[in-house]
């Protein structure tokens, strides 16, 4: 550990003894900035901090041969743009001094207090584990920063500082380890970024990444933009001085500058509509800054006046704000020989957000619209705290904080009238659960603007949604497979892998009951003793995780049993074995063959699978002669008397090749009492059809009461139950 260095005299930086004059001018321009808005004390401090920082990477240099600590100082010079105070400043000067020094935790806050240590930590990265990959060491990594920063937002600002300054130093890295810090910037920080609203980084980290990732292309493009503004500037700057002509007249007084989209949004947008770079018109835009929102939307109607606008491009982000707090109309123009213009109308405080996002609470702090979007960060940073506690790992959080990085951009409304923002693609159960988990977690059916709609429909801007529930539903695994947000997909894992633990534990319990009565023990009269040693010889720390482990198939109860005897472990004589009870209700601890579909009244059997628990079959089932395996596998199994459920079960007809024959065996069906869940046509030929259904029953009786009813249909020459489908 290295010695603690004196607390030096309060005075500002001072450059180091490096003739570095690159160095010199960085801190000359730094201490500069600083004193626009710190105190001298504060200054004095960072000074402190500089010095501190500068002795303890000195030795240490950059890739490209720099002088370390001129990477801290940039950090913290972004900071310093966005005024942030002088504990942020400080971390940033000190950030990389735990990872690549002796410097420890306590020195630093020893030296300059605990909110400056506690930020350097945040942004430190964990010490590498021993047989850990790669990316489960960044996992840990980036679950730890982000916890950081749901503590304090500052974390993650000095970290994109920190990765912004990386980025622009990149060319010094050898070309495998550049793609992949570009490609983690754009997949991570750059969603970051936006999500805090920092408008200007989050585009800068898109740039940087494009080029460093698909250099050739961007250099290409950057070519073909500087080819084609010369020809499109012209016709910019003609809308421009007619826009500054016109505005007036309504009046308005506004501040009208020009913009040029970014490369990277050029290139995703050929990607994304297979354009060519001569197709994409719209590089030039306006933005246009004036005092108040009635003027706002006043603009907007002085500027529809001047120049048609694109049906369908008109988008009102003032009453309906971005989740990153981004506020502006949007509205795109047909202006001279045809070329659109896409046009930003915001109030200065709108565009002070836009910027710097939740920066801007440092910049400017009496403005209403950054405590708004203080909450909605707040809001955001909560619900991170959320996703990490249901999340197994720390690369399932990750997962999940990729899916919620990207920004809602469906808006809907709940009865009430309550907007809820939702990412792009999101379905009825992803709303659900934006409302409220209980509400995802007992959803059956929704309505869509009045309309009973599926629960997989892709909601649209302006949906009317109303969620109907029921007191014993749950969540439906298949409900992962079109599930959007973040909060969805983590509510619904969480409560499956609950709902399967306990039922693993049910069914265990009641294996390992059967197992210990094949050999004539009760499970009841086991001792706390025996238990115990047991539980001490497997190193397991209770009966739940025994039982547990046998519902899923990790231990075979017949094993478990002789070993608690203190038995052999050969399998129990044939003859003996009673059975398992199966209702059909048990959970995800017990499974209903896919490949069969066994219902009440068919003779089945069961199958330990490790990690999926018992999976029942028919006795018949074509599938188990490949699944035959050791004789402790199979359970005998069989229905409880009284179940009351539906039960899915396939079957096929042969049909005439008449009009209106589907209508009839639909009609059959449904007369039968039974709902069709899938029908398919296949097989046409000239005079007959084969039809597909997959039906839901009760049990034998109720199919041969559906099966009946389907042969009184004159078009029907054969029918029959499937039994050998695919699992």
């Amino acid at each position: 550990m290295a010695a603690r260095r004196p607390h030096p005299p309060a005075q500002a930086a001072q450059p180091p003894r490096s003739p570095d004059q690159a160095l010199a001018s960085q801190l000359e321009r730094f201490n500069a900035r600083l004193g626009t808005y710190l105190k001298p004390e504060e200054i004095a401090r960072v000074g402190a901090a500089f010095v501190f920082g500068d002795a303890a990477h000195r030795g240490q240099f950059r890739v490209s041969g720099a002088p370390y600590i001129s990477h801290p100082l940039s950090v913290a010079e972004t900071l310093v743009g966005w005024h942030l105070d002088a504990h942020a400043v400080i971390a940033a000067l000190l950030h990389d001094v735990m990872e690549d020094t002796a410097i420890t935790k306590t020195q630093i806050a020893d030296q300059f207090g605990k909110t400056a240590a506690e930020l350097v930590d945040g942004v430190s990265k964990l010490d590498r584990l021993e047989n850990q990959t790669l990316e489960e060491a960044q996992a840990e990594n980036f679950s730890k920063m982000l916890l950081a920063m749901a503590r304090d937002v500052r974390v993650i600002l000095i970290k994109l500082a920190d990765r912004l300054h990386n980025m622009q130093t990149l060319d010094a890295v050898r070309p495998e380890k550049r793609r992949r810090i570009a490609r983690e910037t754009l997949e991570i920080y750059a969603p970051i970024a936006n999500r805090l609203g920092l408008n200007f980084l989050f585009r800068e980290l898109q740039e940087l990444s494009f080029k460093h990732i698909n250099p050739m292309r961007y250099r290409v493009l950057e070519k073909a933009v500087k080819a084609a503004r010369g020809n499109r500037r012209g016709v910019v700057d003609k809308i421009r001085e007619a826009v500054e002509t016109h505005l007036p007249t309504w009046g308005i007084k506004a501040e009208i500058m020009g913009r040029e989209k970014h490369l990277f949004g050029i290139y995703r947008k050929m990607r994304e509509k297979h354009l060519t770079f001569s197709q994409v018109l719209d590089i030039y835009g306006l933005r246009i800054v004036v005092k108040d929102v009635p003027t706002c939307y006043l603009a907007l109607g002085a500027l529809h006046a001047l120049y048609n606008p694109v049906p369908g491009k008109f988008k009102d982000y003032i009453a309906i704000p971005k989740a990153n707090g981004y506020q502006s109309l949007h509205t795109t123009l047909i202006g001279p020989y045809g070329m659109p213009v896409e046009i930003q109308i915001r109030t200065q405080e709108m565009h002070n957000v836009a910027e710097s996002g939740v920066a801007s609470h440092w910049l400017y702090k009496d403005d209403p619209a950054i405590s708004e979007l203080q909450r909605k960060t707040h809001m955001w940073l909560q619900s991170l705290l959320e996703l990490q506690s249901t999340a197994d790992s720390s690369s399932e959080f990750l997962e999940h904080v990729k899916v919620d990085l990207f920004i809602g951009e469906v808006y809907v409304f709940t009865p009430k009238g309550k907007i809820i923002a939702l990412p792009k693609g999101s379905t009825p159960v992803d709303f659900a659960y934006a409302v409220h988990t209980d509400i995802g977690n007992r959803c059956v059916a929704c309505r869509i603007n009045l309309e009973p709609m599926s629960l997989r429909t892709e909601l649209r801007n302006g949906d009317r949604v109303e969620i109907i529930t029921a007191p014993h539903a749950s969540p439906n695994p298949a409900w992962l497979t079109y599930v959007r947000s973040a909060r969805a997909r983590s509510r619904i894992r969480h409560f499956l892998k609950t709902q399967q633990t306990e039922a693993a534990t049910h069914l265990g319990e009641r294996l390992l009951a059967r197992a210990l009565d094949e050999i004539g023990q009760a499970l009841s009269k086991m001792d706390k003793a025996t238990w115990d040693k047991f539980l001490k010889t497997e190193g397991t720390r209770s009966r739940k995780e025994i039982y547990t482990d046998i519902g899923i198939g990790k231990r075979l109860a017949a094993v478990v049993a002789r070993r608690l005897l203190a038995k052999e472990t050969s399998a129990p004589e044939a003859g003996k074995a009673g059975s398992i009870t199966i209702r059909g209700t048990e959970g995800m601890a017990v499974q209903i063959a896919g490949c069969c579909n066994p219902i009440p009244g068919d003779p089945i059997v069961g199958l330990i699978h490790k990690g999926q628990g018992l999976v029942v079959h028919t006795h018949d089932c074509p599938n188990l002669a490949k699944l035959r395996g050791d004789r402790v596998d199979w359970i005998n199994v069989e229905w409880e008397a009284d179940i009351d459920r539906l039960f899915e079960v396939s079957i096929q007809a042969l049909v005439q090749n008449r009009r209106g024959v589907l209508a009839k065996l639909a009609a059959a069906i449904a007369e039968a009492q039974s709902n069709i869940i899938d029908v398919r046509v296949a097989d046409k030929q000239d005079t007959t059809t084969t039809v597909s259904f997959t039906l839901e029953v009760s049990n034998r009786v109720h199919l041969a009461r559906v099966l009946r009813n389907l042969r009184t249909v004159p078009e029907v020459m054969r029918i029959a139950r499937l039994k050998d489908r695919k699992a």
